[in-house]
């Protein structure tokens, strides 16, 4: 199919464009739009046609759950058996923002839609052409990251068109994401727990719910059996074609690391960790500066394939807050090959 481009500048003046990408999704077309975190691919969530575009689309698989987007905190109730208290006072602080919350599903939302779940992944992002275009469709919609399923997810516009160029109906190009790494996920059926990690970081949702804790599978991998509730749980993420191997380590010990190997290898880490000359080296932000490392990640490892060697290092802190975050992704790209120096 032609992949109409659509760029959104400004919410008055580019309305209409706007308009043709909402009349799309309430056909069930497929549609790529920005968020704060990445971009999505966005469905019209209440149709399981849409939901199996999406996966086809993707080349993803259909038991990896979709989250939906809603435009307002009125959309909800509709979309859920309940809407817990503890929802009211987390959307209070962090929506719109980078937070999906999973819940009990309504029969409105299609087993498709779920990923053949009982729960439902719902998020109010707070880009303003997200939003827009979520209000003037009027209906919520299902948007995984807008890049072909295990590869890294897209930051910018280019990327969905390198990816889903004749795949879908629309992209829209809002510019450039300004988090980087995918929304925090967590759940509220039963105990709470985080499932990914992202920009609200577990300190902050502790000073809401002072309980809640990681989940065992966001840093540790799941067999392919594994049910899960969350995106990015089970499967291999974020990956290039290349092998990404994790070394964790201050600054010498990765260089000592580095000229010990044989062989052709590139290197990923933070800048000013490595002079140039000896190895092919892609940054993703400073070392003591997660949120530039959040930013910089997809774009560096949609990169890593170019470097033309079988192994590329990277070298990795795992700080704390949106860090984590960083380190999940991390972990999935590289298959959880680390190396502890």
């Amino acid at each position: 199919m032609e992949t109409q481009y659509l760029q959104v500048q400004d919410l008055e003046r580019d309305g209409p464009l706007l308009d043709r990408a909402a009349a799309l999704l309430r056909e069930g077309q497929l549609v790529a739009f920005p968020t704060e975190t990445v971009y999505g691919l966005g469905g019209n969530a209440l149709l399981p046609g849409a939901a199996k575009a999406i996966y086809a689309a993707k080349g993803r698989p259909s038991d990896n759950p979709l989250i939906v987007h809603i435009a307002s905190l009125q959309e909800l109730p509709p979309l859920v058996r309940e809407v817990p208290e503890a929802l009211h006072r987390l959307a209070a602080r962090f929506w719109p923002g980078p937070m999906t919350v999973v819940l009990p599903k309504s029969d409105w939302i299609p087993y498709e839609t779920s990923g053949g779940l009982d729960t439902v992944a719902i998020r109010m992002p707070s880009h303003p052409v997200a939003r827009e275009l979520i209000r003037r469709s009027g209906v919520p919609v299902a948007a995984p990251s807008a890049n072909l399923s295990g590869s890294p997810s897209p930051t910018c516009a280019a990327h969905c068109v390198h990816d889903l160029d004749g795949r879908i109906a629309a992209i829209v190009d809002g510019g450039p994401c300004q988090v980087g790494v995918e929304s925090t996920v967590l759940t509220l059926c039963g105990e709470p727990r985080v499932l990914r990690p992202g920009a609200v970081t577990l300190e902050m949702l502790r000073q809401v719910l002072p309980d809640i804790r990681y989940d065992p599978g966001v840093f540790h991998h799941l067999s392919d059996q594994a049910k899960v509730a969350s995106p990015g749980m089970k499967y291999k993420h974020y990956a290039p074609k290349t092998r990404v191997v994790l070394v964790r380590g201050d600054r010498e010990q990765f260089r000592r690391f580095l000229l010990g190997r044989q062989g052709a290898l590139g290197v990923l880490c933070f800048e000013g960790d490595l002079p140039g000359g000896r190895w092919p080296v892609l940054t993703y932000g400073r070392e003591h500066d997660p949120a530039s490392q959040a930013r910089q990640l997809f774009d560096a490892l949609r990169r890593v394939d170019g470097l033309g060697v079988p192994v590329v290092y990277a070298r990795v802190c795992g700080e704390e807050g949106i860090g984590q975050a960083v380190y999940n992704r991390l972990l999935r790209a590289a298959g959880f090959e680390e190396i502890a120096l």
